[in-house]
């Protein structure tokens, strides 16, 4: 899996502190709202010329950490 932090960064001057694909200002819910929408790895980095294949990857390295993180603290329900 690739190390997600290696290509995503959070910097208060960029984005107000949001996670970014790194050296863009293109945020990683952006990337995940796209494929999670349908668009393919192409498109995406057609509309983001900023960004690499790398960015992609890692965003879902970051949300698939962020699953696992969940399923150890799962959702309380109302």
């Amino acid at each position: 899996m690739t190390e997600w932090r290696e290509y995503l960064t959070s910097d208060t001057l960029i984005c107000s502190g949001q996670l970014c694909a790194s050296g863009t200002r293109v945020l990683v819910t952006n990337i995940l709202d796209s494929l999670a929408e349908g668009a393919t790895r192409d498109q995406i980095l057609r509309s983001y010329p900023s960004l690499r294949p790398e960015h992609i990857d890692a965003a879902l390295a970051y949300a698939a950490e962020l699953a696992h993180e969940e399923s150890l603290l799962p959702l309380v329900e109302a």
